[in-house]
């Protein structure tokens, strides 16, 4: 299999965690620690591309401000190819800032993500050549309607996209005719199509034009989907350390596999291994994640 380059378009933000040493104190100063790591389904997406072997280019908006100083040059030594991302003179990098109990559980999140706005058609316009030479062009659901509807019209490389959650999956809606493939997970499929089970979203989206459904279902595995072919496969075995990310691993090698000619049940066969390396990793990408471990 030879190297492909995919295009990767969505969110990156600066992920700042708080976690009291002791039960938290409300309206009080708690010691503690407080953590930075970049984070962003694009760009975790991306990096487990990145990881699996292809060239990996990055169109994110980013501020001129430390967070964004930082996120790009971490981006860039991972290896991906970020000059078609936009620095925004001024603008705020996209954070998320959560405060969790002394058990890491979550207390409260803030989230300051408007910058992602700024990925404009009229902005990829500019970019649509070296755009539609991509093997792969990935969407997640933080860009606009507006932008997604335009990203249909206008690029004619395989389109794959990533929901995010279900408030936003609805912005992938003009480009589901499009797609090669769509991973939602359980919620996602059903809140999108209405229907009462994974099954039967599967189908409905097969019916909206998109031609490979991959829809997660948690520790229950993954239902795959396409014209004539549906199978279920369960989850990979695994000693849980980690869940946050699992989903992002799994879109990866789903990517992986299509821009390799892999079919769906090869295809969900690697999302599973994705997301069970990352379940068994305390980070959020398993930098172990390669090709060979997923094949």
């Amino acid at each position: 299999m030879g190297n492909k380059t995919v295009i990767v378009i969505g969110a990156v933000n600066m992920d700042i965690c708080g976690r009291p040493d002791r039960e938290p104190r409300m309206k009080d100063s708690n010691p503690g620690t407080v953590s930075f790591s970049p984070g962003g389904v694009g760009r975790n997406i991306a990096h487990n591309l990145c990881l699996l072997g292809l060239n990996v280019k990055f169109i994110a908006a980013i501020g001129d401000d430390v967070y964004g100083d930082s996120i790009f040059e971490s981006c860039t030594k991972l290896g991906m190819d970020m000059h078609l991302s936009r620095r925004m003179s001024g603008g705020r990098t996209s954070s998320y800032l959560y405060v969790t109990d002394e058990n890491g559980d979550m207390l409260v999140g803030v989230s300051d993500t408007d910058i992602s706005a700024s990925i404009t058609p009229e902005y990829l316009k500019a970019h649509i050549k070296e755009i539609n030479e991509a093997d792969a062009v990935v969407i997640d659901a933080n860009l606009t309607r507006e932008t997604v509807a335009w990203i249909a019209e206008n690029v004619t490389a395989p389109l794959y996209a990533d929901p995010v959650s279900a408030a936003k999956a609805e912005r992938l809606r003009p480009a589901l005719g499009r797609l090669t493939a769509f991973k939602p997970n359980e919620y996602e499929a059903m809140s999108m199509t209405g229907e009462s089970t994974s099954l039967f979203a599967a189908e409905a989206l097969l019916r909206e034009g998109v031609k490979q459904v991959f829809v997660s279902l948690g520790d229950d595995g993954i239902v795959a989907a396409s014209d004539g072919e549906i199978i279920k496969l369960p989850c990979v075995t695994t000693e849980i350390a980690n869940c946050t990310g699992c989903g992002d691993a799994a879109t990866a090698a789903i990517i992986w596999g299509g821009v390799n000619g892999l079919g769906i049940a090869e295809s969900a066969s690697a999302a599973m291994k994705a997301a069970a390396m990352c379940a068994a990793c305390s980070e959020t990408i398993n930098p172990e994640l390669c090709p060979e471990l997923i094949s």
